[in-house]
């Protein structure tokens, strides 16, 4: 009791002081104020005076404290104003960052269901993958097998229409006389008839099947249709050959190349326009490569003439016209491989470079004005596009070879002439393919020179020594069907340049398509029974087919 009776009293005693000193400081304050107003009385004079006693001071004074009570009460209220203010801007900012909040747990949500979706949707490709590359797969056999139904070596046949030229060389008689002047005809799709009546001459009534007949009025991209397939054989990895046959002026550099006029380059590739085989299916390598960039697939491009039995790089000649560039030979590689030993290949990028290569090379090749055709080529042209895989990253730079000492070679005999190239040399890497590379495909296009009958031609001298050895390396390609088509133990290809040459594609793996151009005229019909009959052999020749890479096994010699 007297602890809690003195706690009290403390308090009491506490609250006492606290008054007193209140009292002392209003004292003192009131004490000040009767100086300030004593101040301020004598500021305004004797008229003006104010009370010199604390009371009156502060009578005086009081509007002002009600006054500064105002302002004070105003600035209460406008600071409750302006705190209620901030109280609902941050209940406001608290509500969105509330929102928010459930706004990102929300989106995380959807964030992991569209993980997992996305996980699905990539287990879903990756089967769709896995199943596209079997049907691929199956594509691929089952397209082959198309092909290798059609034949080993297909053969097709293109009869071009009569030309000014044609009736210029017919006989008078025979222009006089009711006698059709086209003595060729298309029947349907795959058949060729052969009518002919000539005084002193039985009659001809030959009928010739074939894997396509082409009329005089069918176009270059019918032909090219035909083609198509087998650029996608090309880019599966098979090696492929198309090869144009016939006698000379029949329309095989047309077939082939295109229009053209001497001097003048190829023009670009353009699918719509009347250009050949090479310069389409130049556009179509390098769409079908397009398509699928994984590959990383190169293209080396070498172009070779067989002229007079001699092998010429066409890409190693430096422009001259009067000397011919350096001689090229045949060799034996692994796997019984034929390959031409110095020879330039050139990496081409883009349709566009191709045709410049074959444009340049073009300008090169040996030609002579015949009776026939004023431009007949005296060489057979072919033109190698090599398809290769890119070197792994990492490995060694392509190796060059250092260039062997060429074969000294004469001019070439004042008969034949080549046009003048005004252009300028290739320069290319010399020497077999680089190590880190892999060999992919070969598309192998030949355009043959054209079987001549000396006294229809009317050639003499060096031309005529030229017109000899066409005529033989034809000949020696007819005995290498027949062999094939027989099935003989031994094959001749060494018989000539051009046979040992094309001997993988003859007898090889590659797939070989050989387009037969014939002329409708009747002086021309010898020429056109006996290219006819080449091609009934070609059908019968029976290989066997293996991927390009892997040669099939051949039988020891």
């Amino acid at each position: 009791m007297p602890a809690a009776t003195g706690g009290r009293w403390g308090r009491f005693w506490e609250q006492r002081a606290q008054q007193l000193q209140r009292q002392v400081q209003y004292q003192g304050a009131a004490g000040q104020s009767g100086s300030a107003s004593a101040g301020l009385c004598s500021l305004c004079g004797p008229r003006a005076r104010l009370p010199r006693s604390p009371h009156a001071a502060l009578l005086r004074l009081r509007p002002v404290i009600q006054a500064l009570k105002q302002d004070v009460k105003a600035l209460h209220a406008s600071f409750l104003e302006v705190f209620r203010n901030f109280w609902d801007h941050l209940q406001t900012g608290l509500s969105e960052v509330a929102e928010g909040v459930q706004r990102a747990q929300l989106q995380h949500q959807a964030l992991l269901s569209w993980r997992s979706e996305a996980g699905h949707l990539e287990r879903c490709l990756q089967e769709a993958d896995s199943r596209y590359q079997l049907e691929k797969q199956r594509r691929k056999v089952l397209h082959n097998r198309l092909v290798e139904l059609k034949g080993n070596i297909r053969v097709h046949c293109r009869i071009r229409p009569l030309l000014p030229f044609d009736e210029e060389s017919e006989d008078p008689a025979s222009q006089n006389s009711s006698v059709p002047a086209e003595v060729v005809h298309a029947v349907d799709d795959e058949t060729v008839l052969v009518k002919c009546d000539r005084a002193a001459h039985p009659p001809i009534n030959n009928t010739y099947s074939f894997e396509r007949v082409y009329g005089p009025a069918e176009s270059q991209q019918a032909v090219f249709g035909d083609v198509c397939p087998l650029l996608t054989s090309l880019s599966d990895g098979y090696n492929v050959c198309i090869m144009a046959y016939g006698q000379t002026g029949c329309g095989k550099s047309y077939t082939m190349l295109g229009p053209q006029s001497p001097g003048e380059p190829v023009p670009p590739w353009e699918p719509h326009s009347d250009l050949g085989v090479l310069p389409r299916a130049a556009g179509e390598l390098f769409r079908l490569i397009s398509e699928n960039p994984s590959r990383s697939l190169k293209v080396d491009v070498s172009i070779v003439e067989v002229y007079n039995n001699n092998i010429f790089d066409l890409l190693a000649k430096d422009g001259r016209t009067a000397a011919s560039g350096p001689k090229r030979e045949v060799l034996t590689a692994q796997e019984a491989k034929q390959e031409v030993c110095l020879l330039t290949r050139e990496p081409v990028h883009s349709a566009a470079e191709f045709m410049a290569l074959a444009a340049g090379s073009l300008q090169l090749r040996a030609e002579l004005a015949t009776s026939v055709h004023a431009n007949s080529s005296r060489s057979h042209l072919i033109i190698t596009a090599t398809l290769t895989t890119a070197p792994a990253r990492g490995s060694p730079g392509a190796h060059h070879p250092p260039a062997a000492e060429q074969q000294a070679n004469g001019p070439r005999p004042e008969g034949s002439r080549r046009r003048a190239s005004g252009g300028r040399a290739w320069p290319g890497a010399l020497g077999a393919q680089r190590p880190a590379e892999q060999v992919h495909a070969k598309l192998q296009l030949v355009d043959l020179a054209g079987s001549e009958c000396v006294g229809v031609s009317g050639v003499t001298g060096s031309a005529l020594r030229e017109t000899s050895f066409i005529n033989r390396s034809l000949a020696a390609l007819e005995d290498v069907l027949g062999a094939l088509a027989e099935r003989r133990g031994h094959v001749p290809y060494r018989n000539s340049k051009l046979t040992h040459f094309l001997q993988d594609v003859l007898g090889g793996d590659a797939k070989l398509l050989v387009i037969l151009c014939v002329s409708p005229c009747r002086k021309h019909v010898a020429e056109t029974l006996r290219c006819l009959g080449f091609g009934a052999r070609a059908r019968q020749v029976q290989r066997g087919q293996a991927r390009g890479g892997s040669p099939a096994p051949r039988k020891p010699r």
